[in-house]
């Protein structure tokens, strides 16, 4: 086997969580470009067309799924749904989140705070919890990547909705525990952290709070936003079995932003 087989993922199945746009889109696609069968779930179904069409540019091929991931109950009937309609899964990348509410903390609802938990926390718990046991009980060895935030471990300058942060420090720790859970399994759980890319989401964002981007790009010492498809590689990495001596461990993808 060559270092270069070492990535490739051929013969896997890879369900991605958010995957019809942004960073989850950019990681289906290297999963797809790296051998990978792969199925994205979003809720809009208009997403998953242009995703679809995205893949068809590039001569290959996605799986799609309709369904609201910021339900849990929604989700957990999602999750359980995939493996029947599409197979068993190998790699579950737990990439569906946001910020949504940046309301700060004193002014903020319970209900408002139950769903960034839920969105963030709730639903990579159900996934891993699914698919996870999936594995067990098949006796199967596999990948689960759970996408936090470097606001896992940073309280982000001029942005409210402190419940973002308290779920991805939450994604982080789950993400240790399982991988300590199932290693013998022969189950590697990791977790990414990006910063700040400029996805569609955060161009909307910079229209609106241009001050805040601008901080934000001050500070990173590598001088810019990171570009979406540079997230694709890490995920490749974590997936494959140049990586099956890695678990419960967090990758920082920031350029460097909380160094400082």
């Amino acid at each position: 086997m060559t270092i270069f087989d070492r990535f490739k993922l051929d013969g896997q199945t890879a369900l991605v969580t958010g995957g019809s746009r942004g960073l989850g889109l950019e990681i289906a696609k290297a999963l797809s470009e790296a051998g990978a069968k792969v199925v994205i779930c979003g809720r809009s179904q208009s997403s998953l067309d242009d995703a679809a069409a995205c893949f068809a540019k590039r001569g290959s091929d996605v799986l799609t799924f309709k369904a609201d991931f910021a339900s849990p109950a929604v989700a957990e009937n999602a999750f359980q749904q995939c493996p029947g309609k599409f197979g068993p899964i190998d790699i579950l990348v737990n990439n569906l989140g946001g910020r949504g509410c940046a309301t700060p903390l004193q002014e903020q609802s319970l209900s408002d705070w139950q769903a960034a938990i839920d969105l963030n926390l709730t639903t990579s718990f159900l996934g891993m919890r699914t698919i996870g046991k999936a594995l067990i009980e098949q006796g199967r060895s596999g990948r689960i990547i759970n996408i936090s935030s470097m606001n896992a471990f940073i309280a982000n300058r001029g942005i409210g909705g402190r419940s973002y942060e308290a779920a991805k420090a939450a994604v982080v720790q789950l993400t240790r525990t399982a991988g300590a859970d199932w290693a013998p399994h022969g189950i590697n759980v990791n977790a990414i952290c990006p910063g700040l890319f400029m996805t569609d989401a955060n161009k909307s964002w910079s229209d609106s709070n241009p001050e805040v981007i601008e901080t934000m790009l001050a500070a990173i010492p590598i001088g810019r936003a990171g570009h979406p498809e540079e997230i694709g590689p890490l995920a490749v990495f974590l997936a494959s079995p140049a990586a099956s001596y890695i678990t419960g461990s967090t990758f920082m993808i920031d350029g460097g932003y909380t160094l400082w």
